[in-house]
This record gives structure tokens, sequence and C-alpha cells, in this order.
């Protein structure tokens, strides 16, 4: 261990618990000790102090107990001939930083001082609750290996955005913080134009070295939210985020006392750190994986200019932490990762568009025999974006596909993800699907090379490895003719059609096998989905037959059949091999799943759920919440705190996550009496579901049965919601009772 590290890192520590403790006795003085504290849309208060002790922190005066005990954490500050060949009074010092910047960042909300606002354009400060479980399928899938949290400023501009790029084009989210000398990489992104937030994975916490704790605050919820651990628990967070949590801290410039004791709490959750400036290494394998901390000098990296020196950075980075990269490098002359899947192309940097108000865009996939399909080859008929004048343009894109393994089925499920694989293109945005697909071209993105054919290149790619188990040939053809591509609208509206036929005869009683989804036991071990054709996965991501292709394409894989066997309940929707698949897979910690019934055995919950169902036994019957709902609810908790009591892998009766197409379903709940049972609904629920709820109300017989489900702009209070429900009166009333 360096004595250098170890000196400077316990004595930043001692200054930035000296600056907590400071900060919090003037706070008291002006605003008193009762006055509330907490990050804004989170409910887990100041997470690290919360994740590591268990101890809520509402009020000023609860913050007290956790700078007293990060003061009693500190060593005394070593002497510089002091050598320490361990990490402990390091790593001590640390975790008091963690507690301690942890505090001082929930101070500066109280005095107004967070949201950082930086010449115009205001910082994100901590991630609410609400986008990190919208990212949490990403990281079960791997799209999202993992994070960076980036503390500095790079060399230059360019070095700056050639860093996050490359880490953007890896699918790795990135944080942003720190400064070398009062100038920020956050400084250096903006003046380049690079657009950052939430949609490209970029997240601008501060400024200041000390907005880094929100990358551990995230960390840590995330053991809450999909690992199930309870707060308090620091052994358990701890190796949760070593073993499960890929991330890493890259120091860009110097590095000084507040740095290294900062790094010090980011080696303490397992995450190494990497320098670029030349510093003592701590290389013996122990706390993290592999190493602790490493040098890597930029200018030192010999023979290879700024930009390749940061491409090697960042690979460096990736190799110390393990993360496991699954992005492909596709040859097209933009970046391409899940981290521009979210981006916008917005009017002012607009060049071209396709489909969307008054155009007309499809795309199409169609499995062909082997012979009429030429793998790789990739037509353009009619002119591309370098001979079109700007505007709105008529686009088809039509994609054949041929495999030994392929069915008609899985069609659509590979065409589905034609809106991913062109969103994955730096400055590329794609809407929609089908008929109604609407694409962006970014005006830098045109003037770098990018071209209509080079959809084709990415579709061709990704399609032959991501589903390379069932697709041997894969060739597109993209259409920009007016008559021609209206001509095969037409054509592709039949086939639309004929498929929606198919689906909608596809029953549970149809099938003899459901599949099951354990992708989310990477972060939620006791947690399985058991997916059948009328009810999706509790992500919304995956349906029947995403689940059999993917068993097609990857037979080891987290999409194993579940033959239904002998059944044991109708009504609830049990059997006897759906049970034994469960304990078999849920670390032999459930007996028993029913799919049709919310009070008796329902299906585990893990932090991927787009809705949240509880009972609301004063109104006997249950409210549904949206994950993007940041309002109270009439259970008295918010989606975020239901989270954590359903979350995890456990399996609660009487509250259950699941998809929200499910609302809709033929088999929601028809143990409990189905949509009649809702009392009330996220209004954004209500709004996106609207005409297919009026299609279940009809065939319920109930056709005004959605106007009887309030929602949060009616009540947040059983007390609001009862007399609503009373005056309209809901069937939920009279029903037989749920308890």
């Amino acid at each position: 261990m360096s004595k250098f590290i170890a000196t400077s890192a316990i004595r930043g520590a001692h200054g930035v618990v000296k600056d907590a403790e400071e900060l919090l006795a003037q706070t008291i003085a002006e605003k008193g000790e009762n006055t509330k504290i907490g990050f804004p849309n989170t409910a887990y208060w100041l997470p690290v102090i919360y994740g590591l002790t268990g101890h809520k922190v509402e009020t000023l005066k609860d913050l007290k107990w956790p700078l007293e005990y990060a003061r009693s954490l500190l060593p005394p500050v070593p002497k510089e001939k002091l050598w320490l060949p361990y990490l402990g009074e390091t790593l001590d010092s640390g975790t008091a930083t963690l507690f301690a910047e942890e505090a001082i960042e929930g101070l500066r909300f109280i005095r107004s001082e967070q949201p950082e606002k930086r010449n115009g354009f205001v910082c994100n400060g901590p991630i609410d609750d609400v986008q990190m479980r919208s990212w949490g399928i990403q990281m079960v899938d791997g799209r999202m290996p993992g994070f960076a949290a980036i503390v500095g400023a790079a060399k230059s501009n360019e070095v700056a955005v050639k860093i996050v790029r490359e880490l953007q084009s890896k699918g790795l989210l990135v944080f942003l913080s720190g400064n070398v000398k009062g100038r920020s990489i956050i400084d250096q992104l903006l003046e380049s134009g690079i657009e950052l937030g939430y949609a490209t994975f970029t997240v601008p916490f501060g400024t200041d070295t000390i907005s880094a704790i929100y990358a551990l605050g995230y960390a840590t919820r995330a053991a809450f939210s999909f690992g199930g651990f309870t707060p308090g628990n620091a052994r358990d967070v701890l190796l949760y985020n070593k073993f499960r949590c890929f991330a890493f801290a890259l120091a860009l410039g110097q590095v000084d006392d507040l740095k290294y004791a900062t790094a010090a709490g980011a080696i303490t959750y397992g995450f190494p750190v990497i320098a670029d400036t030349l510093i003592p290494n701590v290389l013996p394998v122990g706390i993290t994986r592999y190493e602790h901390v490493v040098s890597l000098p930029f200018d030192d990296i010999a023979g290879k200019d700024d930009l390749e020196r940061a491409e090697r950075l960042v690979q460096r980075c990736i190799e110390i932490r393990g993360v496991k990269v699954k992005v492909k490098k596709i040859n097209i002359p933009v970046a391409y990762g899940p981290a521009f899947e979210g981006e916008v192309v917005r009017k002012a940097n607009l060049s071209h568009e396709f489909g969307g108000k008054g155009g007309m865009c499809f795309e199409l996939l169609q499995m062909k025999d082997m012979d009429e399909v030429q793998d790789g080859k990739i037509e353009v008929v009619g002119p591309d974006v370098d001979t079109l004048p700007l505007g709105n343009h008529p686009l088809a894109i039509t994609v054949s596909v041929a495999g030994r393994k392929m069915q008609k089925d899985f069609e659509p499920v590979l065409e589905r993800q034609i809106h991913h694989f062109v969103n994955g293109a730096e400055g590329i945005q794609h809407m929609g699907q089908r008929d109604i697909t609407w694409i962006r071209f970014n005006k830098d993105s045109v003037a770098k090379g990018f071209r209509i054919k080079n959809l084709g290149d990415i579709l061709h790619a990704k399609l032959q490895d991501d589903f390379g188990a069932i697709v041997d040939k894969v060739q597109v053809t993209l259409y920009t003719e007016k008559g021609k591509v209206a001509e095969l609208l037409a054509k592709a509206r039949e086939i639309y059609s004929e498929r929606n036929v198919r689906a909608a005869g596809l029953t549970d009683e149809s099938v003899d096998t459901y599949y099951s989804c354990t992708l989310c036991q990477s972060f939620a071990p006791t947690h399985v989905c058991v997916i059948n054709p009328e009810r999706v996965g509790l992500c919304g991501a995956y349906n029947w037959l995403d689940c059999r292709a993917s068993f097609e394409i990857n037979p080891r894989g987290p999409n194993q059949p579940v033959p239904k066997g002998a059944q044991v309940d109708t009504n609830k929707g049990e059997w006897d091999n759906v049970n034994k698949f469960v304990f078999d897979n849920t670390q032999m910690t459930h007996k028993r799943m029913t799919l049709y019934s919310l009070m008796d055995a329902p299906m585990t919950t893990c932090g991927c759920c787009e809705c949240v169902m509880v009972l609301i036994p004063e109104a006997n019957g249950v409210m549904i919440v949206s994950r993007d709902d940041y309002s109270m609810t009439p259970c008295g908790m918010t989606f975020t705190s239901l989270m954590g009591m359903v979350g995890g892998g456990q399996q609660t009766p009487g509250m259950m996550g699941h998809g929200k197409y499910y609302i809709t379903s033929k088999k929601f709940i028809p143990a409990e009496g189905g949509l009649r049972r809702v009392v009330w609904m996220s209004s954004n629920l209500k709004e996106e579901l609207t005409e297919d709820l009026k299609a279940v109300c009809e065939r319920l017989g109930e056709p005004d049965l959605l106007d009887k489900i309030a929602d949060e702009k009616v009540a947040t209070t059983v007390e609001e919601l009862m007399p609503f429900l009373e005056t309209k009166g809901h069937p939920a009333l009279t029903m037989p009772p749920l308890l």
C-alpha cells in the first residue's frame, strides 16, 4: 500500500468530514434541526448512509449521527515516513468520505445549491428511482454492462469526447463529475455540442469531486432494488457491488487529496480506480476483483496520438474491471452502441427524416427460402441522403432472412428489434414500428458519411450477431421512391393484419409449454418470470414468442421451456411442472407460483417491472401504479417505496409487479375478478392504454368501467378514493371480499 495514497486519502477524508460538520452546524443554525432533508425523487433518503448503516436521514437532526460515525472512522493523518502495508485505514477513510460527501450534497439541496447550474446548463444531481429502474432490463441483459464514474477533466475537448464516445459505444453508463483547476469534463462535452442526460447514458452530476457520491448512491440503491438486500447490511451491499455491479472510476487530470479520499470510498465498493496521470499503483487483488489503483499516464502510451491513447485508456479500464462488453463493432461512419438509443434529433440539427407526421415510412421483415436470400446484399432503390434534399421523404425498409431454424412466428419478434438496432447509431433517431415508423438523421451524422444504406449495414450485422442461431442469411433492400414505397406499404399492411389474426389466436390453452425468463437473476437470484401467451414478462420487454425465439437462438440461455404439466387450479393458473420449475430455479425459495392470482402465490417481482399492483382492503379492490408515476398512491407509498417491499425476487400475496399490457389480457387476475377489481390506476397508464382498456370494458359488459377507476388526479389517499368510488358505483365495492 503506497504511503502517498494512504496519507493523501486520510488527509482528504479529514478535510471533507470537517467541511460537512461545519455545513451541518451552519444549516441547523439557519433552518433548525427539524428541517427535512433528502434527495428528490428517491425513497432511499441519503442512500449510501442508509445502505451501509440502515440509518434513515429524514431531518437535519438525523444527520448528526452519521457524521459522528464518519469522524470515528478517521485514523490520524500519518506522517510522511509511515508506510502502511494494508488498506484498512485508507478504506475506513474512504467510507467516512462518502458519508461526509452525501451529507454535504443533502445539505446543498436544503440550501438551494443543488442541482448545480453551469453556464445556463442544469446538472443532473442524483438519479431518480424511476430512471434507475427504467435502466434495469438493460443492466440485466448485458446491453448496459456497467458504469464508469469519470472525475476531473480530459487533456482536451477532443479527448473528452473520444473517451465518452468510446464508453458509450461499449454500452456503459457514464457518470460525470469533478474538475481540474476549475475546468470539468462536463464543460468540455457541452462546449463540443454533446447531448448530456438520461437519454444518452451520460449523466452530469456536478463539477466538483463531492458530486461523485451520486454514483455510489446509485450503486447502493441497485443492491436494494435488484438484489433485494436490506439496508444496513453493509457486507451484502458491498459484496453485491463487487461481484454484480461492474463499475470503475476514471480520474482525469491532477489527483488531489479529496479525489484520493473519494477513490478510497469507490474501492470499498469493489470499484477500481484508473488514472490518466502518474500516481502510485495499488495492484494486489483483494477488495476489487483485480487491481485497485492503476496509473495509465496519458502521455506515456508511446507511439499513439491523443485519440488513440484515449481509446486505449478506455480499453484498459474495461480490462481492469472485467466488464463483459457485448456490442459488436459495426462498419458505419458514426459511433454505435445502446447509449445512443435514447438520443433525440431536434429540428435545429435535423438533416433528413422519414415517416412521422405527414410522412410515409414502414419496416417489414419476412422469412424466405435459402436460395431467395443473398446474405450481405444491401441495396438502396432510389436516391440516398447525399442526393436527397433536406426534409421528409418516404422510406421502406424490407428485410429478408433465411435460416434452417427460422420460423414464421419469429418474423415479428425479429422485426421489433429493428427499433433497437437502428437507434444504436449515433445521431439516428428511430420511433415506432411497422407502418408508423419515424426515422430522423442528424446533420452531423450525415456530414460524417452516414447514409440510408448504413441502416442495412446495421440490420445485417445485428441480426446475424444477435440471432445467428436461427438466421443464416440477411438481405436488406431500402426504397426511397414514393410510388414504390406506397405500393409496398399496401402489401405490408396485409401481412401485418395476417400476423394480428395469428397472434390473437395464441392463448394459454393452445400451448402445452410456457417459457421462463431468468435474465434478472443476475441481480435478483430468487426471481423468475414464467411467461405464457396471454401474459408478458413483468418488464414488458419479453412475450411468449420472444422467449420461444430466444430459446431457439440460445438453448442454454435465460428463456427455457417450462412444460405446464398437470393443472392444479384452473382459476388461479397453477400447474405442477411450473411449481417444480419455480422451486428448482429460485434457490428452492418459492414452492408455488400461480399465474392468474394476486392473492395466492403470485409471480415473484424484481426491480425491472413496469407496474406494481397492490391490494386496497378498504376498497375491496386493487390499485396499479406505473414506474413512471412519481405521485403518492392510496396505499400510502410511492412506486419506489413499493418496490422496496416487493422487489428483489420476493413473492408477496396482495402485491405484485407486472407488465403494463398484462392489464388488457383476458388472464388479468381472473381469480380476483379481473379489471373489475381495479379501483385506482396511474393516469399515464390510463392514457396510454385507453383504447385497449375500453375494448376490455366492452368485453366485460362494463363500458363505463374506465371512468369509475380513479387516478392520482382524483385521489392519493384512501380517504379521497372511497367517496369517488361510491359516487361512481364501482363494482369492486359489491364484489366478494378479497380478505
